[in-house]
């Protein structure tokens, strides 16, 4: 059976939160929470944090983590990431965010369940239902939009797809999808998409996923049930400890 490996990007230079990996969430780094949900997944068989600074590997090591050492140059966390599997036997890699504490070994488990089971996509990613357009609005909260297949078109920080006559015909509960920041890619498709220059549309939305899908990328969107959380801002903190205080974990 091909090696699946289960790989954190992690950098310490965050424009809205310099060093938020290291932010201490009831007494742990945000790092180690991720670490620790990751590592509950039945499907991966290697689980790797990929940095370039010291601060971050001192940490993970600390607890127990294995880390890669990369470069500093990198624009994204998907270049971070074929850097740190550059040279290991692994035929499917899971982009595993480091800044959802809260992330589901459940879904980390579906996409690499999907991605081995055989070569009809190229990569797959992970979407909730949003029950109402409020939020939905919101150019933070990523869209996407799929086809019957569960292939992803489209995703933009528009509100996507544009309803034109609110009649009511189109409930807001079935209609927005919420992209969850979480990818498996084929090893040969994260090699291609690497190599590939930024597209016009992903300079536009700035959204990296829409790169894979100009050059052509088949990429399933498995839907979950389990809600993502992301801290991206220090005000988000209290509320990260809340979500992990609430479901136990603390």
């Amino acid at each position: 059976m091909s090696a699946v490996i289960g790989v954190i990007p992690a950098r310490w230079g965050s424009s809205r939160f310099p060093g938020k990996m290291l932010a201490a969430l009831c007494g742990k780094p945000l790092i180690q929470w991720v670490w620790e949900r990751a590592r509950r997944a039945a499907r991966l068989d290697e689980i790797l944090v990929a940095t370039d600074d010291e601060r971050i590997a001192t940490a993970v090591e600390g607890f127990g983590g294995a880390v890669a050492m990369t470069g500093s140059h990198h624009a994204s966390g998907t270049d971070r990431i074929a850097e740190a599997v550059r040279d290991m036997d692994a035929e499917v890699v899971i982009n595993i965010q480091g800044d959802e504490p809260l992330i589901d070994p459940g879904l980390i488990d579906q996409l690499a369940a999907e991605m081995s089971a055989g070569a009809e996509w190229d990569m797959a990613t992970a979407a909730e239902p949003m029950r109402d357009a409020a939020p939905a609005a919101d150019p933070s909260v990523v869209k996407v939009v799929c086809a019957a297949d569960g292939r992803a078109l489209y995703f933009s920080r528009a509100l996507i797809p544009h309803v034109r006559e609110k009649d009511g015909s189109v409930p807001d509960n079935a209609l927005y999808l919420r992209h969850i920041g979480i990818y498996g890619y084929r090893r040969e498709f994260l090699e291609r998409l690497v190599r590939t220059p930024p597209s016009n549309l992903e300079l536009a939305e700035k959204l990296e996923q829409l790169r894979a899908l100009h050059i052509g990328a088949r990429m399933k969107v498995i839907m979950s049930a389990a809600p993502a959380l992301g801290v991206d801002e220090p005000k988000d903190i209290p509320v990260a400890e809340d979500a992990l205080r609430k479901a136990g974990c603390v």
